[in-house]
């Protein structure tokens, strides 16, 4: 089996909202892989407090931070006046299910600075970084507190810019990814240069000597070997992981990933704003023109996706899931991992 930076080629990816638990990373260390937590959406308390159980455990583990979009905290007119229209568009979702829209929340930044602040002061193996680059001086005071740091991209473009910061390795996101893509230039997020996630490592490898982790439609050791021998270190797995039992995904999401009568994924932001690959369902069919907007509009439709799943319908929950979600699996996530890895 290949060995990295980071002693396996197998890499749980951070999924924030809840699937991500230390009972899901707990099962990937014990077959040999390295799990991540999500610090997305919690509070710092409550990111500490899982660090804390996730020591207890014995296990070995990362920490994944989103990093805030000022523009978002602070937007024009036009953007705000895009956002009310939006929340307006919603209302009869939440009629649908007798819940309230929020007003808009525009105000969020995710406790960036007291969760940067909590991770200096009981520092994890390694942070990694999602949606923007954390700063210079962030990724040095955390590799001073004895921490790697990695940060995502999706272009070679935003590779280099990473790079400048000094990271200790990159994750390489192809769009072929389910969920958030973690693209922060303006174009990144357009046609891909690379057609595949292999084929996009090879070109952020001839731009930047940083060690790469790639992520996207990896959904078996075929396609692990594939990326390993594009130049990846590892890979970054999250679609794989969603249906086994560790997982704290929905049911909702879990059984929709293997309903046949989901038939394609697509980029979306009608559940947050930003761009994010989910199964095709009526919510993202009926909202193909929402507006930028994250963490805004995630809160506007957090109420319309609780009662979605509370009533087990897949038609108005994120069902976040990258190009190859037909081969996600069901059972531990220690068998799903042992597979992959064997298979090398």
């Amino acid at each position: 089996m290949p060995e990295s930076l980071f002693g396996t080629p197998f890499i749980a990816a951070p999924m924030a909202g809840g699937t991500s638990t230390p009972s899901l990373v707990q099962a990937v260390h014990e077959a040999g892989g390295l799990g991540f937590l999500a610090a997305g959406y919690k509070s710092p308390e409550s990111m500490a407090a899982e660090i804390a159980v996730a020591r207890t455990m014995g296990m070995r583990f990362g920490m994944n931070v989103f990093v805030p979009d000022p523009g978002a905290l602070s937007p024009g007119p036009e953007a705000l006046a895009r956002l009310e229209a939006y929340r307006a568009e919603l209302e009869p979702e939440a009629a649908r299910y007798g819940v309230a829209l929020p007003p808009l929340r525009l105000d969020d930044d995710d406790a960036w600075q007291e969760k940067i602040d909590a991770l200096l002061a009981d520092p994890v193996e390694v942070v990694s970084f999602a949606f923007g680059l954390p700063g210079r001086g962030v990724v040095k005071s955390l590799q001073k507190a004895g921490s790697l740091v990695i940060t995502s991209v999706t272009s070679v473009q935003e590779a280099l810019a990473a790079a400048e910061e000094g990271p200790d390795a990159l994750i390489v996101q192809h769009s072929s990814a389910g969920a958030h893509s973690t693209a922060f230039l303006e174009g990144s997020l357009g046609a891909p240069a690379a057609s595949t996630t292999a084929e996009l490592v090879t070109q952020v490898r001839s731009a930047v000597g940083l060690p790469l982790i790639a992520a996207g439609a990896i959904m078996d050791s075929s396609a692990l070997r594939g990326v390993l021998t594009a130049g990846a270190v590892a890979a970054q797995i999250g679609t794989a992981l969603v249906r086994t039992e560790e997982s704290a995904a929905r049911q909702v999401h879990k059984d929709a990933l293997g309903d046949p009568a989901f038939t394609r994924t697509a980029m979306t932001r009608a559940f947050t704003g930003r761009q994010a690959r989910s199964l095709v369902n009526e919510f993202v069919q009926d909202h193909e023109g929402a507006p930028e907007g994250y963490p805004a509009i995630h809160h506007l439709t957090a109420p319309i996706r609780a009662a979605a799943s509370a009533a087990g319908d897949p038609h108005r929950l994120n069902l976040w899931a990258g190009t190859g979600w037909r081969h996600a699996r069901t059972g531990s996530a220690r068998d799903v991992v042992t597979e992959f890895l064997n298979g090398l």
